[in-house]
């Protein structure tokens, strides 16, 4: 008779817990980050070096499994050997390959961005179109890029920074929405009604 009804308080309180839990948990990342600055980046250099090898090990199950379909299985295989050599490598000499990683990755994108910022300013004066702001974008990304390299330091503190306002915020959300979803539930419950036997 009341099936509706409960079906409704436990979809309710299934999302609502689950908004608290996450939100909870990325605000407490988020707060021991800015906390410990220092042991956070070292769990960074460890997430990475885990991350390498359980992928690798994971493309090399997934290539043999494809053999069969794929023509270009070895590939998979391959790009599997080197995440997992990296993930092995990054272990052994922790925390300074992984942090190395991090720190050209972010080169890396950086300059990326650069040189498409500047090949777009190019095509958009080709064609009269203003290119002013794309290239200078992408002359600050190079810059960016090569700051990268000479303040290692500053980069994994920026990474940090990004990862703990991110947790923080994301959050804070998470948490907002779950009180929200709660008044929400408080207004909606009077208009569930329980199905006709």
């Amino acid at each position: 008779m009341a099936t509706d009804t409960f079906t409704f308080k436990h979809d309710f309180r299934r999302i609502w817990w689950s908004l608290v839990i996450r939100g909870t948990l990325a605000l407490v990342l988020g707060l021991l980050i800015l906390i410990k600055p220092l042991d956070s980046i070292a769990a960074l250099a460890l997430v990475i070096a885990i991350w390498a090898l359980v992928a690798g090990i994971t493309e090399i199950a997934h290539a043999f499994a494809v053999k069969p379909f794929f023509r270009s299985w070895w590939m998979l295989l391959l790009s599997g050997f080197v995440s997992t050599v990296f993930g092995i490598a990054a272990m052994y000499f922790y925390p300074v390959l992984s942090l190395t990683f991090a720190i050209t990755w972010v080169s890396l994108w950086f300059g990326l961005t650069g040189i498409l910022g500047i090949t777009l300013a190019v095509q958009q004066k080709r064609f009269d179109l203003p290119w002013a702001w794309s290239f200078l974008w992408g002359i600050l990304s190079i810059f960016a890029s090569v700051t990268v390299w000479f303040s290692p330091l500053a980069t994994l503190a920026a990474i940090m920074g990004l990862i703990a306002g991110f947790a923080v915020v994301s959050g804070l959300i998470l948490l907002i929405a779950a009180f929200r979803l709660k008044s929400l539930e408080h207004a909606v419950k009077p208009l569930v009604r329980p199905s006709p036997a």
